[in-house]
């Protein structure tokens, strides 16, 4: 006679121990385990358009896009067919990503309605399988292509990008100087970190404390003994009761030894706690927020929408991170940050360095409704050659003004902008 599943189960001892894998999702018990009451609503939140479709009354047919290329500089050149243009700057993560831009996006968008912006930014995933390719290697030339997109439709509606992807809740952003340094001493990270400051007048400063994703205390490959608990009272003596101070850990400490270094930084007053424990770690960093006080920030690494849905779901962070770059662009980053305000929440996006990172960010938390007090700032040297004719961008006491002009509100040296070539396959 031919034996049953259950029979054999039942005769081998594996009916006892798996009960609920035998039975299926219709025994009792079997979805005991409800989804998050949260998630219904950020899943709403998701399926809200970002761009201003309206603005746009007939479509703006994308006739080429292309990335061109002058030694380490990339540029990404959309045009529609009606003759309107955008340009953005890449990433410097473009010198080993740009085979991903060609192969993988570029035929993707051509031909398209850019108006489906959102749409697009989803079904590109799909595209030719490049969900495989997800995180910062698909992000980056991802946003590249977005940025392009957003200046040629901000300067046929005569709208920043701003505009495009909310209301301007910040005309001028308020920055914080973010410094690195942690594999020095103590002594030549605080002269370092006050050269700084000082050049931008800074009225608020992140710091970089522990090691690099080796989480474990402090160990002398990633910089001196017992820096840390030198350096967070120090930098708080330093400058004193009014600087705003973060910290960021790059994901270096377990769980208990960030809750005790959280501690330290609470004692010291500062302001959020960045990446304490390894940042794809999501139960371990809900752990590390349950045991301190301190806002928990997180979102530099995180690539996926889902992955910031069940942060915010479960209370793991109470700052969202994401970097417009690395996330894919500006309309993936407003989703977050919409989910985040649902529930309190509030969002400063990671700044990359290099190119014209720092304009990006400020039109970014321009329309940022739940925006924090500060947001990432390294600097304003940069090899683009440009003009801006409706901000100084300079820092006049912490704050940037936000360029108001169509699109980027920048407009490129054209003689600068000859000198690169498009990459072709």
């Amino acid at each position: 006679m031919k034996a049953t599943r259950r029979q054999f189960l039942k005769a081998s001892g594996l009916a006892a121990a798996l009960p609920m894998c035998s039975l299926g999702a219709n025994a009792p018990g079997a979805r005991s385990r409800k989804l998050n009451p949260r998630y219904a609503r950020l899943d709403e939140i998701l399926n809200q358009p970002v761009l201003k479709r309206e603005l746009f009354k007939a479509p703006v047919m994308i006739e080429t896009l292309e990335l061109l290329r002058y030694r380490d500089s990339f540029l990404c050149r959309v045009r529609s067919r009606d003759g309107a243009e955008g340009v953005s700057v890449g990433h410097s993560g473009l010198n080993a990503l740009y085979p991903i831009f060609i192969h993988n996006l570029q035929r993707f968008f051509t031909g398209k309605d850019a108006r489906d912006l959102d749409l697009l930014l989803e079904k590109v995933f799909i595209y030719g399988f490049n969900f495989r390719y997800n995180g910062i290697s698909l992000g980056t030339p991802l946003a590249t292509i977005e940025f392009a997109i957003l200046d040629l439709l901000g300067r046929i509606a005569n709208k920043s990008i701003g505009q495009l992807i909310g209301e301007i809740h910040h005309p001028e952003v308020t920055v914080y100087q973010a410094t690195e340094y942690r594999e020095k001493s103590v002594e030549e990270s605080l002269e370092l970190i006050k050269r700084d400051v000082a050049e931008y007048n800074a009225r608020a400063l992140k710091i970089k404390i522990g090691g690099l994703m080796f989480m474990t205390t402090d160990i002398n490959a990633v910089g001196p003994p017992g820096r840390t608990e030198k350096i967070i009272p120090l930098i708080r003596e330093t400058f004193g009761a009014d600087m705003a101070l973060f910290a960021d850990a790059n994901g270096f400490y377990s769980v208990e030894e960030a809750i005790r270094v959280g501690k330290l930084l609470e004692e010291y007053r500062y302001g959020f706690f960045e990446e304490p424990v390894m940042f794809d770690w999501h139960e371990e960093t809900k752990q590390v927020a349950e045991g301190l006080s301190m806002p928990i920030a997180l979102g530099e690494q995180e690539y996926s929408l889902h992955g910031f849905r069940w942060l915010i779901a479960h209370d793991a962070i109470q700052i969202v991170q994401p970097d417009n770059y690395y996330f894919g662009g500006m309309i993936r980053s407003m989703k977050v940050a919409r989910m985040a305000a649902e529930y309190g929440k509030r969002c400063t996006p990671h700044m990359s360095g290099g190119g014209l990172g720092f304009l990006y960010m400020m039109h970014f938390v321009s329309a940022l409704p739940n925006a924090m007090p500060h947001h990432e700032f390294k600097g304003l040297r940069t090899n683009v050659q440009f003009e801006c004719t409706t901000s100084p961008l300079k820092v006049v006491e912490g704050k940037i003004k936000v360029p108001t002009g169509p699109g980027l509100g920048a407009e490129l040296d054209p003689g600068w902008v000859s000198k690169h070539q498009a990459v072709s396959a």
